[in-house]
């Protein structure tokens, strides 16, 4: 009796230690998942191979070799191409070897293409090793990259953020930017760690932010910033320069803001 529960013990054992391995996924098993309507659910994997999100190479098959050296075919033309997630994309304890990308300027068709999110978007614990470009994407419901590194260059700039929204206990190792980023609803930057210069100029926070315990180890740009609500900046550290010319915090100059705390 003991031997068979001995063996009971060790079967689930196995099964819980193969759960938790790391598994391999191609990022083109991926997007063809994306395609066919699939909602996309993975925890503990390594993803290979560049995860485009806004299908460029499939694109590009579908438009007109754009003639840059024609002066009547740039007149008035957009050379913006956007693709819509209509899935839901959830990716918890992942490692990205390669990029991933909602932007990409293509010089050789002179287009730009880029990627929406139309359903929840969560990247929680995740390692981005490499690019990781979210420039002119929007995230109209809840978005979570807490606790999620970030490796190489990032990027949110122009991205619009219509739901709940988190990037506490992130860490990015490199130049990160949400210049001219828009979030709707309060975001959590807290316990998060910045080893390069951060970019938050133009930015609007509509509801509210919080840097609480914040470590910007470098410069912090929040140039023409805007918050209207809570201000969290409790326990935040800039490891250099804040510029902060006209930056407005409900309404109120940000140095001034300042001083008055410390009084």
């Amino acid at each position: 009796m003991k031997n068979k529960i001995s063996s009971v013990t060790l079967i689930l054992f196995l099964i819980s230690t193969i759960s938790f391995a790391q598994k391999t996924v191609e990022a083109s098993d991926i997007m063809t998942a994306i395609k066919t309507g699939k909602t996309i659910s993975y925890h503990n994997a390594t993803i290979v191979g560049v995860l485009d999100f806004t299908y460029m190479d499939e694109a590009l098959s579908k438009l007109q070799k754009n003639k840059k050296n024609s002066w009547w075919n740039n007149s008035g033309s957009d050379n913006n191409v956007k693709n819509l997630i209509d899935v839901k994309i959830s990716f918890v304890n992942c490692t990205f070897k390669d990029d991933v990308l909602a932007y990409i300027p293509d010089e050789d068709s002179g287009y730009t293409f880029t990627a929406d999110f139309e359903d929840e978007v969560l990247f929680k614990n995740c390692n981005f090793k490499r690019k990781a470009m979210f420039k002119y994407s929007r995230f109209e419901r809840n978005t979570d990259f807490s606790g999620t590194n970030f490796d190489d260059d990032s990027t949110f700039k122009y991205a619009k953020f219509d739901g709940g929204i988190s990037f506490s206990n992130t860490k990015f190792s490199e130049i990160s930017t949400f210049k001219n980023a828009t979030f709707d609803k309060n975001v959590s930057f807290a316990n998060s760690i910045f080893k390069d210069s951060a970019v938050f100029k133009y930015t609007k926070f509509n509801n509210g932010v919080s840097f609480k315990n914040t470590n910007f180890k470098e410069d912090l740009n929040i140039k023409y910033m805007q918050v209207s609500g809570d201000f969290n900046i409790t326990g935040m550290k800039v490891g250099y320069d804040i510029d902060s010319k006209y930056t407005k915090i409900n309404g109120k100059n940000f140095n001034k803001l300042l001083l008055n705390s410390n009084e």
